[in-house]
């Protein structure tokens, strides 16, 4: 059992412990399913007003479902294709303030009102995406995206 000493405080210190807590939980570890999985059950645990955190793979032309916490989701999303896709596509993090208003807004879970969705990019490779929703819209803004690029940049060379 791991035990992690996550801090209170500002969102930076939280990811700051966040990406710490993952470099040592997937440290030496080479499976990409069970270093996804770790990873998410971390960022469930410690990120507050989720209601899904987890991955999307890069299988062939499209994102596959990897490991999640939350509600059972979508299982295929196009490139392109809502807000996962679109951050597959483009490469670039997505930070919505409110999905009902994003176009072609994939609603696996009708109670999600923001999301962020980070690409996971090795080598010039695209690997999947980090995908996170919250039931409260405006949840996420530029520290968030930049405290969960922290994590994809830590996670990236243990998954691919």
């Amino acid at each position: 059992m791991y035990q992690f000493d996550i801090a209170g405080g500002s969102k930076a210190d939280l990811y700051r412990d966040l990406t710490s807590a993952l470099d040592a939980l997937t440290d030496g570890e080479p499976d990409a399913i069970a270093n996804m999985a770790n990873a998410a059950a971390l960022i469930w645990q410690y990120l507050p007003d989720l209601n899904w955190a987890g991955f999307y793979r890069l299988v062939g032309d499209e994102l596959v479902l990897g490991p999640f916490q939350g509600k059972a989701a979508c299982i295929r999303i196009a490139l392109g294709s809502g807000v996962c896709g679109s951050a597959a596509q483009t490469r670039e993090t997505q930070v919505v303030a409110d999905v009902q208003a994003f176009p072609g807004h994939i609603a696996c879970d009708a109670a999600s009102r923001s999301e962020l969705v980070v690409p996971i990019v090795r080598g010039g490779r695209l690997l999947g995406v980090l995908d996170l929703d919250s039931p409260h819209t405006g949840r996420f803004d530029a520290e968030d995206a930049a405290g969960c690029e922290a994590l994809v940049a830590v996670l990236a060379p243990r998954i691919g």
